[in-house]
């Protein structure tokens, strides 16, 4: 039997994770990257996506690494593909 883990992924608190008018140019919506503000800075999303050295080694940057643990693939919502990972948060 096949499992699904959803990790690492933030939530408004009205249940949402993106914000509005989700597009190549905004593939996280309309002030969506704020809400997933909390891992950019992260040494785990420096090193694995952003291909950078440094980073936070704070409360967030365990949660962050801990969401990287036996991970087998990623999945991702239309638009994420469109948009280049290294103009996040740089």
């Amino acid at each position: 039997m096949s499992k699904l883990r959803v990790s690492a992924f933030t939530l408004s608190i009205d249940g949402f994770g993106a914000g509005p008018d989700q597009d190549l140019k905004n593939p996280l919506g309309v002030g969506g990257e704020a809400l997933h503000g909390w891992m950019f800075g992260t040494r785990t999303f420096r090193k694995m996506v952003l291909g950078k050295a440094g980073g936070t080694t704070d409360t967030d940057e365990a949660f962050a690494a801990r969401s990287f643990e036996n991970v087998g693939a990623w999945i991702l919502g239309r638009n994420m593909f469109g948009r280049d990972p290294r103009r996040m948060a740089g």
